[in-house]
C-alpha cells in the first residue's frame, strides 16, 4: 500500500500540500520525512505518541523517518496552543532532556544504518549568526502574513512576545536545513503545527526552488474530550520511572468503547482489517479490543516482558485470581524512619495515589480506598511495618493499585 494512503486510512490526515504530487513521490521514491520533538522534559509522552508512530508507520512503508529533537528551537518555545510565554530552560538540562528523548524514539523506530536519523536542531540553531539568519531566511518572510498564522493571531489579545515571534522562522529553517542534509521532503505534525509547516514548504520553494511536502493530522482527544495522555495524576509518561508499565498498560485498558479503534489505528501495527474487527465489538466484548491495544501499545514502548508482565498483573487484578504485585508501580519506605508506624493518610499521598491528606480523608469516607482487598473505614489508621513482612497493596476506587514495601 502508498504510504500516503496508509497514513489516510489509519488516521493521520488534517490537512495536506499538493496532496496528489505526494502520494505520487511517496509511490516512486523513498522519501525522507521529519517530525519535531522538543525537550521540554526528560521523558516524551502519550501526546507524542501521534508522531513518533507516524514516522514508525513511514519506515515500515519503506521510507526514512528523522526524528528531530529541538535542542534549539526548546529555546525559544512554540507559541502554537498555548496562551502564555513557556517556562525557560537551562542548555544543560535541555541537553540532558534531549539524550533521554533520544534513547526512547529508538523503542518505535530502527536507526542502525541510517534507517531512521536522530538529530538534534542545536547543532545549527545555537551557531547562527544573527545578522547572517535574518538576511537569508527573514527576508523571505512576510510579517503581514505571518501574524493571519493562528498561533500567533490567538496570541495578540494577549501579548505576543519577540522570542515566539522567531519561532516560525526556526521551524521553517529546520525543515530548510534537513532538506539541504537529508534531501528531506515532508515535514508532519499536529495540526496546531500547519502554518510553520507551510512556512518551512515555502521557504524551500523559494531558496531552493524545488518542492517540499507537509502533513497535519488532527489535534487528539478522548471521547469524553480530555486531552490525550492526561489523567488526573498527571501526563503519562514514557519512561517507566516516572510512569510504571502497569499504569501505562491501564491507561490503555481504560480506553473509553468510542476510542478503541482509532486507537487501534493509531499506536498499534495491527493490520486495519483487524483494528476494524476490534473496533466493532460492543458491550462486554470491547473488553477483549481494549486489552489488545493496552498490550500491543505497553509492548512497543516498554517491551514484551513488561507488557506481558502488567497484563498477567491486570488479569490476576480485576479476574477471579488472588491480587499478583509483580507488575505494580512501589514506593519503598524504610522502617528504621517510622518506629511508631506509618499514618495511612501520610502513606496515600506518599505513594502519590492522592495529591493531599484532605483528599484521602474523603477517599476514605467515601469507601474507595482499599487495604489488601479490605474496604478502609479507619482515617487515623497507622500501618505497622512489622505486620507486612511482603508489603502491602493499597487500592484507589476499582482500577488504581500500588504496592508498599518496608526495608
Amino acid at each position: 500500500m502508498n504510504a500516503f494512503d496508509l497514513l489516510k486510512e489509519r488516521g493521520f490526515f488534517k490537512q495536506v500540500t499538493f496532496e496528489a504530487e505526494l502520494r505520487k513521490t511517496l509511490a516512486e521514491e523513498k522519501v525522507t520525512a521529519y517530525v519535531g520533538f522538543d525537550p521540554t522534559a526528560d521523558s516524551l509522552h502519550v501526546g507524542h505518541l501521534m508522531g513518533i508512530m507516524a514516522l514508525a508507520h513511514l519506515q515500515r512503508a519503506g521510507h526514512r523517518p528523522i526524528a528531530l529533537v529541538g535542542g534549539g528551537t526548546v529555546m525559544i518555545g512554540d507559541p502554537s496552543g498555548r496562551t502564555e510565554l513557556r517556562t525557560m530552560l537551562s542548555k544543560e538540562v535541555i541537553a540532558q532532556n534531549a539524550e533521554a528523548i533520544k534513547a526512547q524514539l529508538a523503542h518505535y523506530m530502527d536507526f542502525s544504518n541510517d534507517q531512521a536519523l536522530l538529530v538534534n536542531n542545536a547543532d545549527w540553531i545555537l551557531s547562527l549568526n544573527y545578522i547572517d539568519f535574518l538576511r537569508e531566511i527573514g527576508s523571505q518572510f512576510s510579517v503581514n502574513r505571518m501574524l493571519t498564522a493562528e498561533c500567533f493571531r490567538s496570541r495578540m489579545e494577549r501579548g505576543l512576545s519577540f522570542i515566539e515571534f522567531n519561532y516560525m522562522l526556526l521551524q521553517a529553517y529546520d525543515f530548510l536545513v534537513l532538506n539541504r542534509e537529508y534531501g528531506c521532503k515532508l515535514q508532519m505534525g499536529g495540526d496546531d503545527q500547519w502554518s510553520n509547516i507551510l512556512a518551512g514548504a515555502d521557504l524551500i520553494r523559494r531558496l531552493e526552488e524545488t518542492t517540499a511536502f507537509g502533513l497535519t493530522w488532527p489535534l487528539l482527544t478522548t471521547a469524553s474530550g480530555k486531552k490525550m495522555g492526561k489523567t488526573e495524576a498527571g501526563s503519562v509518561w514514557l519512561d517507566p520511572n516516572k510512569t510504571s508499565p502497569f499504569d501505562f498498560y491501564q491507561y490503555w485498558r481504560n480506553t473509553h468503547d468510542d476510542d478503541v479503534e482509532r486507537f487501534l489505528g493509531f499506536f498499534t501495527f495491527l493490520p486495519m482489517d483487524e483494528v476494524r474487527r476490534l473496533g466493532a465489538l460492543r458491550g462486554q466484548e470491547s473488553n477483549e479490543a481494549k486489552k489488545v491495544l493496552a498490550y500491543e501499545v505497553t509492548k512497543l514502548a516498554h517491551g514484551e516482558e513488561e507488557a506481558k508482565k502488567a497484563q498477567k498483573t491486570a488479569e490476576a487484578l480485576f479476574g477471579a485470581g488472588k491480587v499478583s504485585a509483580s507488575a505494580l508501580p512501589v514506593t519503598q519506605l524504610t522502617v528504621a524512619d517510622y518506629p511508631e508506624g506509618v499514618p495511612l493518610l501520610d502513606l496515600v499521598v506518599l505513594t502519590g495515589l492522592v495529591p493531599s491528606k484532605k483528599e484521602g480523608r474523603r477517599l476514605i469516607d467515601q469507601r474507595g480506598l482499599y487495604l489488601d482487598e479490605e474496604a478502609v473505614t479507619e482515617v487515623q489508621q497507622v500501618i505497622k511495618p512489622g505486620d507486612y513482612p511482603d508489603g502491602l497493596i493499597l487500592q484507589k476506587g476499582k482500577k488504581v493499585f500500588h504496592k508498599v514495601e518496608f526495608k
